[in-house]
C-alpha cells in the first residue's frame, strides 16, 4: 500500500461489493463535482450523503473509515465554523453500532419506485442522514455542557493546585492559567503584573506551565494561550473521549 494512493484491485466489505479499482477515479471526481457545489446549507445536509457515498466508492485499500470521518470533521468545520470544539466522529464513535448498521444499509438496492430514483435506497439514506444529524447536536448539547466557563475554570485550578502541592508547580500558577483562560492570550510582559511578583519568579511559573504544556505560544516573545493536552483531558474535561470497553 501506498499512503494516500488509491486501491489498485478490487475488494469486498461485508456485504458490499465496491467498484471497480479501475472505476474508483472516475466516480471521486463526479463525487467532487456533486458535494462541491453546494451553498451553506446544503452542504451541512450532504455531509451525511458524502459520508456515505465516499465509504460506497471505497476509494483506499485500508483506512477508509478513518478519511471519511475526518472529512465529514473538516466539512462541518468549514460550513458551520466550529473551531474544532466538537467533532461528529467522536458522536460517532459512542454509538459505534448503530452507525456501522445504518451505513451498511445504505449500500442496499432501491426497494420500489417510492425509494428515491437512483440505484441506492433513498429510505436507509435519510435514516442514516437523521441519525448522523442527531449525532452531531449531540455532540454540540454535550460540548456546551462540558466547556461551561465556570466549571471548567474550577477543574483547571484544581489541577494546579494538585501540582503544587506535589512541588512539579510553583506557587500561583493557577492565576496565570485563569488568566490565559479568560482572556484567550497573554502578553509575557504582564504575567508578573497579574502574579504580584517579580519578573523572574514570573518567567520561572511560565516556563513550567509551558514545559507541562498546558501554556503555548508560537515563539518565545509571542502571546501565551492556554493549551487542552490530550493528556489532561480525563481532568479538565472528563468524558471527552469515549471509554474504552473493559475486558
Amino acid at each position: 500500500m501506498v499512503p494516500g494512493g488509491l486501491r489498485h484491485r478490487d475488494v469486498r466489505v461485508g456485504r458490499h461489493v465496491p467498484v471497480s479499482a479501475g472505476a474508483a477515479p472516475r466516480f471521486l471526481e463526479r463525487f467532487e463535482n456533486v458535494y462541491n457545489r453546494l451553498g451553506r446549507t446544503e452542504s451541512i445536509l450532504a455531509t451525511a450523503a458524502a459520508h456515505h457515498r465516499l465509504a460506497w466508492i471505497h476509494p483506499f485499500l485500508d483506512g477508509n473509515g478513518r478519511v471519511i470521518r475526518l472529512m465529514s470533521h473538516a466539512a462541518l468545520l468549514e460550513s458551520l465554523n466550529t473551531g474544532a470544539l466538537w467533532s461528529v466522529a467522536r458522536g460517532l464513535a459512542r454509538r459505534v453500532d448503530t452507525y456501522k448498521e445504518l451505513l451498511a444499509n445504505c449500500d442496499r438496492e432501491r426497494r420500489n419506485d417510492l425509494d428515491g430514483r437512483g440505484p441506492l435506497s433513498e429510505e436507509a439514506l435519510v435514516e442514516f442522514t437523521r441519525f448522523f444529524l442527531e449525532t452531531c447536536l449531540d455532540q454540540i448539547a454535550f460540548m456546551e455542557t462540558l466547556v461551561q466557563p465556570e466549571r471548567l475554570r474550577n477543574r483547571i485550578v484544581r489541577w494546579a493546585e494538585a501540582q503544587v502541592d506535589a512541588k512539579t508547580l510553583t506557587a500561583k500558577s493557577s492565576n496565570v492559567l485563569e488568566a490565559a483562560l479568560y482572556r484567550g492570550e497573554l502578553s509575557r510582559g504582564e504575567i508578573a503584573e497579574i502574579l504580584h511578583t517579580g519578573v523572574r519568579q514570573a518567567q520561572r511559573i511560565v516556563a513550567e506551565l509551558v514545559k507541562a504544556g498546558v501554556l503555548v505560544s508560537d515563539d518565545t516573545r509571542a502571546p501565551l494561550r492556554i493549551a487542552f493536552p490530550a493528556t489532561l483531558a480525563a481532568e479538565w474535561m472528563p468524558g471527552l473521549f469515549p471509554e474504552k470497553p473493559t475486558t
